[in-house]
């Protein structure tokens, strides 16, 4: 709400409707304004634990459930995303799933680099795909699972996260562990870069970068059945 504001007081100010943007610049850094109660964060796994998580999930039982489930925590996608999924949405021999921004929380089209974990489950699931849907995992009947869904196969581990929660631990291995950039990470959640002009740039130039992410990502969470990912250390100026 505060950048809202903000937002709107800036662009009245480079209209000429107001003679001073010194107010939009206060609340900016939260002044008159009312403290903010923290917000609730979605429970997450340390990302240490994400590997041996993945090999319980397996002997979890289920199928769509716990595949969906092992896809959004390999793409790092929301649970959405993964739950309204369609085939013609997966390009299989590029290795790319464009997500339609209609999907999306912000309502812009996201691609996302496919690992070669992430599409060892999606063979999975075209192995047993079931005639009359569309859906990459479809629910009952043919229909779009629930979000109680994944969440019931996340309690079936007995572990104390939730879906969403993979992202957060997606973003944590990232900056501790690896030398991909803030904003690589940023993009792969498809989060909103709030500049014009850098976003513009990220649309065109982060796909080879990020596709590089969630290669390493996919053969970190493998790292439990053996395969072991060894990161160069963040550079030093």
């Amino acid at each position: 709400m505060r950048q809202r504001i903000c937002a709107v007081l800036d662009y009245a100010h480079a209209r000429g409707w107001r003679t001073t943007e010194a107010p939009a610049r206060s609340l900016a850094t939260g002044k008159g304004l009312p403290k903010q109660a923290a917000g609730k964060h979605h429970a997450a796994l340390p990302h240490a634990k994400v590997p041996a998580f993945l090999i319980r999930l397996r002997a979890t039982g289920g199928v769509w459930g716990r595949l969906a489930l092992e896809f959004a925590i390999l793409t790092a996608a929301r649970s959405q995303e993964v739950r309204l999924a369609t085939w013609d949405e997966v390009d299989m021999k590029a290795g790319l799933w464009t997500v339609p921004g209609a999907h999306m929380k912000m309502k812009r089209g996201h691609v996302v680099p496919l690992s070669a974990q992430a599409m060892a489950v999606l063979r999975s699931a075209l192995a047993v795909r079931i005639e009359g849907t569309e859906l990459v995992f479809p629910g009952t009947n043919g229909n779009p699972m629930s979000d109680m869904t994944l969440l019931a196969v996340v309690r079936r581990t007995k572990e104390p996260t939730t879906v969403h929660g993979f992202r957060s631990s997606f973003r944590t291995w990232v900056a501790e562990k690896t030398n991909f950039p803030g904003e690589v990470a940023e993009a792969a959640l498809a989060h909103q870069n709030h500049n014009e002009i850098e976003r513009a740039y990220q649309r065109g130039a982060l796909l080879d970068k990020r596709r590089k992410l969630m290669d390493a990502w996919g053969a970190y969470c493998e790292r439990g059945t053996g395969n072991v990912v060894e990161l160069k250390p963040k550079a030093t100026s």
